[in-house]
Formats: structure tokens, sequence, C-alpha cells
């Protein structure tokens, strides 16, 4: 199935964090948090100013974010679980070192 969001929408996956803690203790899965860091998948166009011209959205697909704990909303496509959310509830970008 293909997914396209829409105006402003992004479509993220959420990448999973070290199972060890610094100091090398494991995390039992239930004791985890959601990842708050994800690849774009997909973006939408952007959204239409008032004066009816496009303003396209400032991350693309196969850029690395972080967005809040309770950002989106988490939807299943093929068996797989992505977030759906707008622009604006991501934070901003990793940029590789």
């Amino acid at each position: 199935m293909q997914f396209r969001p829409l105006q402003d929408r992004v479509l993220i996956r959420r990448i999973e964090q070290e199972e060890k803690s610094a100091g090398g203790i494991i995390i039992p899965d239930t004791a985890k948090e959601k990842p708050m860091e994800g690849e774009v998948v997909a973006a939408g166009p952007g959204t239409r100013g008032e004066d009816g011209k496009l303003h396209p959205l400032d991350v693309k697909a196969g850029d690395r974010v972080l967005f809040g704990k309770w950002s989106g909303t988490e939807i299943k496509i093929d068996g797989e679980e992505y977030v759906v959310m707008k622009e604006s509830d991501i934070m901003g970008i990793v940029e590789p070192a």
C-alpha cells in the first residue's frame, strides 16, 4: 500500500534506541519509552498561505528528526508502525556529525 500525506503532514518511522543504558544495563521492553527520533518516510506538499501560494515543508523523505513523545497519530501500514504528524510537531532535523 502507498501512503501520501496531505498538506503539512509527515509520515515518520520511529528509530529504535539502544537496548542498553550508558552503564551497560539492559533495558527490558516493558520499561522502554517510545523513541522520540525517527526517519521521514514521506512528506506532504506543504500548506497554502492566504495569498494562495504553496509553502513547501522544511523536511523531506530521508531526514532524521526529533519529535515530542506524545506527538502525532500512530498507524500501521502493511504491518509496520508509523507516526503521522504535522510538521509543526517536529522539533528539529538531526544532522550527521
